[in-house]
């Protein structure tokens, strides 16, 4: 009998998890974050914003301007038209290249002033919608190549993300839109339509051209209700994208605030220098005053140091243990008063002299010390 030994397959249960090794994105994003995305052109924008007041600025201008861009756009028919008998007279164009060079491009001219003004309004609107979107923080970093894009497993990702999926409900809802537009406008008008064939040739354009300007008015209207949609959609998308793991919140605090253990190490051997100095300052005060047992503040008073008594050491519970320690050691007169010690902590630091509200106060104490010891 032959026994047959389980096969055991080891995998890496990370490989399953949707987020990486950081955790699952929950933190809200930080201002460094969204301050470095900025910088990397990462915004939250929606093209379909620009697009769609771009094109109701322009149907917009091509009602405005339809009877002057006509005659104009006439005019040069014309004399371009006009022209043609004595185009067919030159012997060759060989021969007179300069002066179809020179007709050709007053011609170009011409039709870029007539277009000049579409074509700013077009950049205008463009630039303000967005500028009303990001503000205005100009940064080249989006422009340089990326080679990771270049990889195919992140271009199929690519293809078969979220952000895809709402690109592709867009455009067919842009299609639909169109085709319901098109086909409300023109079915109220099949009478002239048919009746284009029986009308003269300018009248015949400008109805059409009438009516393809209100179709796009239509359809840009409706374009812009959807322009508003996506940007609201882009908004969530980037914030939710923005989101840190709370691993991502503990590196960008140590990188910017430093290590937390590093830095409470540091606080500590600071608070211990200035613990061993304020002991080592002790012995040159006159009195403690305690709580009796969580507050304890050394005062010192030389006319010739300061004007007023001042703070030479104060601690609370342990430190303030220490400090009644060495005061007993240093024979230093220990009085306890609860309110005066409460109150030297909380307001006076360690070096200054004590607020003039609290004069009388110490100045009793000291009396009773300098009693004690016979000082004058």
């Amino acid at each position: 009998m032959i026994l047959l030994k389980p096969l055991r397959l080891e995998y890496d249960l990370q490989f399953f998890a949707k987020e990486g090794p950081g955790g699952e994105k929950t933190e809200e994003p930080t201002s460094k974050k969204l301050e470095d995305a900025r910088k990397e052109g990462q915004v939250a924008k929606s093209q379909e914003f620009a697009q769609s007041f771009t094109l109701l600025a322009l149907f917009v201008l091509l009602r405005i301007w339809t009877s002057k861009l006509s005659a104009q756009l006439g005019e040069l028919f014309e004399g371009f038209y006009g022209r043609i008998p004595y185009f067919t007279k030159l012997p060759s164009y060989r021969d007179n290249y300069r002066e179809y060079s020179s007709i050709l491009g007053i011609g170009l001219l011409r039709t870029l002033v007539i277009i000049l003004p579409f074509l700013l309004a077009g950049f205008a609107v463009s630039f303000i919608a967005d500028l009303v979107q990001v503000k205005w923080k100009p940064t080249t970093k989006p422009l340089k190549p990326k080679f990771n894009k270049l990889n195919p497993i992140s271009g199929i990702k690519r293809i078969f993300s979220v952000t895809k999926l709402v690109e592709l409900i867009k455009s067919l809802l842009k299609l639909v839109v169109i085709a319901i537009v098109i086909y409300n406008e023109i079915q109220d008008q099949w009478p002239l339509l048919f009746a284009l064939y029986d009308m003269p040739m300018m009248q015949g354009i400008a109805l059409a051209g009438q009516l393809l300007i209100d179709i796009g008015l239509k359809i840009a209207i409706v374009f812009i209700a959807v322009a508003f949609a996506d940007f609201a959609f882009q908004k969530w998308k980037f914030h939710q994208d923005m989101k840190m793991t709370k691993q991502e919140v503990k590196e960008e605090y140590k990188s910017t605030e430093g290590d937390p253990a590093i830095k409470g190490k540091i606080r500590q051997r600071m608070q211990e220098a200035s613990r061993r100095r304020m002991m080592q300052a002790l012995p040159k005060a006159d009195v403690v005053i305690t709580n009796p047992s969580h507050y304890a503040v050394a005062l010192r008073y030389d006319k010739e140091a300061a004007e007023a008594p001042f703070v030479v050491a104060k601690g609370a519970d342990y430190v303030a243990q220490k400090i009644k320690e060495a005061a007993k050691e240093y024979k230093i007169e220990i009085v306890e008063n609860k309110p005066l010690a409460r109150s030297l902590y909380a307001n006076v630091e360690i070096g200054e002299e004590i607020p003039e509200e609290l004069y009388v106060a110490v100045a009793e104490v000291l009396a009773i010390v300098y009693k004690r010891t016979g000082r004058a």
